[in-house]
């Protein structure tokens, strides 16, 4: 259910992101993104407490997880707060594990979400409300270079995931059919 419900909250974020940028409509949206991540965390968490996992879980999570930060960070290009060549990088990484995950799936195999993906995911949560939240309601002078320092290092993390989710899976590859 609260997976379903960080699906349905994206378009809610990419409207108020539409919209002219307010205090008040940024507060929103920056609003609306925190409560969708932490839909996230406490998915897990409630998951792992009632041993409640499920393969759709395993598959569906990570794939509300990057179309919230997807969603999120294609808004903040036009709005100048994050350059698009940190956008292509991220989203492409997403892409080519999400295939990864599904050639995995087509062999039986299901790959749930690592804890290299679960740290870069963070640090994309992290940046991404730095971005988000209203300048003016911050006493942080650097807001913005905050959260684009959190941001280059979830790029770095998302590469190096890759390269791990790839290494971890080459057997799949390279077997004979």
């Amino acid at each position: 259910m609260l997976t379903g419900l960080r699906f349905a909250m994206i378009p809610l974020l990419v409207l108020l992101l539409m919209k002219e940028q307010t205090t008040q409509i940024s507060f929103l949206a920056w609003l609306v993104f925190t409560i969708a991540a932490l839909t996230d965390w406490l998915d897990g968490y409630l998951a792992r407490k009632f041993k409640q996992e499920t393969v759709f879980g395993k598959l569906m999570d990570p794939l509300a997880d990057k179309l919230l930060v997807t969603a999120a960070l294609l808004m903040l290009i036009p709005l100048g707060r994050i350059p698009a060549w940190v956008c292509l990088i991220i989203i492409s990484r997403e892409i080519f594990i999400t295939g990864l995950r599904g050639l995995a799936a087509s062999t039986g195999t299901v790959v749930a979400a690592g804890n290299l993906g679960k740290i870069k995911s963070n640090f994309q949560y992290y940046g991404v409300a730095f971005l988000l939240f209203p300048l003016n309601l911050l006493p942080i002078l650097y807001q913005y270079e905050c959260g684009m320092i959190l941001i280059y290092i979830s790029v770095v993390l998302s590469l190096w995931s890759a390269f791990n989710y790839t290494y971890k899976l080459r057997k799949i590859f390279f077997e004979t059919v």
